[in-house]
């Protein structure tokens, strides 16, 4: 099936052996909260969506929808509704998932299912843009695009994940029937063309982010790394990965606010950025 949702009994939906559904029930929201806790451990006042918001999420009409194998919740993503100017979007607030499963691409199919269902043509959600595991699921897997750097977006953040790291994001977008988005849905990623005269903006040596050299400014294709692991940097080496966030911030950051497009998440390791004409 390659990844594509279908429709299953009652309401529900099948993708490789999960099954997929929207959540209407207080015993199921506490399923998903648990889950939640169990991949940020969150502490007491930190949680970023409660069992009753996600209630009253359900019950307006947004999403909250729950990834199951054998009965067991293995994934929960919740959004909102939300407008981009004229445009009604649906934003993913949040969305986790077991590793081993492949819920979190059942989730994102399916939540595309719903959104154009109700005739919505995108899905915005935020992501740390130094991990990279989560640059290459958004950017190559998905077909999403980071199209705005959001410094400190969430201020300071207390779970055990992000604790210590300023909550820098990206606003990544999913245009919903961009063609390449049609071809990464079927189970192909995207993968950038990397010109000849690219540039390295920024890079990796010795585990410390370098910077390019001083006429990366001029280069109509700009190569932005990021670390390795940034979420181990920051339990053992919290000066490097306050040095990366600085880095990538000044870097990719400048780059989104003068105008460039994110093309594409090149070898798992640095993003792919095209300075406009």
């Amino acid at each position: 099936m390659s990844g594509v949702v279908s429709p299953a009994n009652q309401g529900d939906a099948r993708v490789n052996g999960l099954v997929l559904r929207e959540l209407r029930s207080i015993e199921e929201f506490e399923d998903v909260f648990r889950l939640f806790d169990g991949i940020w451990h969150f502490s007491p006042s930190g949680a970023p969506v409660t069992v009753e918001l996600m209630r009253a999420l359900s019950h307006a009409g947004n999403y909250v929808a729950g990834a199951y194998r054998c009965d067991r919740i293995v994934g929960a993503s919740v959004g909102f509704l939300g407008t981009a100017g004229a445009e009604w979007v649906l934003h993913s607030h949040i969305t986790g998932a077991l590793a081993g499963h492949g819920a979190g691409f059942a989730l994102k199919t399916h939540q595309r299912a719903w959104a154009l269902e109700r005739g919505l043509e995108r899905i915005t959600w935020t992501y740390d843009p130094l991990v990279r595991r989560n640059a290459h699921f958004n950017l190559a897997r998905l077909g999403a695009r980071p199209e705005e750097y959001l410094p400190s977006f969430y201020g300071t953040m207390s779970d055990e994940i992000n604790a210590g790291d300023e909550s820098d994001r990206v606003l990544a977008v999913w245009r919903l029937t961009a063609p390449h988005v049609l071809a990464a849905v079927r189970g192909e990623p995207h993968r950038p063309v990397i010109p000849a005269d690219a540039v390295a903006g920024l890079r990796e040596r010795d585990g410390r982010p370098v910077r390019g050299p001083a006429d990366a400014a001029g280069a109509g294709t700009v190569l932005v790394a990021v670390p390795r692991d940034v979420e181990a940097l920051r339990r053992t080496e919290p000066r490097a990965a306050g040095e990366w966030r600085v880095a990538v911030r000044e870097v990719l950051g400048d780059l989104l606010r003068d105008g460039a497009r994110v093309t594409g998440f090149h070898d798992r390791s640095c993003y792919v950025v095209e300075r406009p004409p």
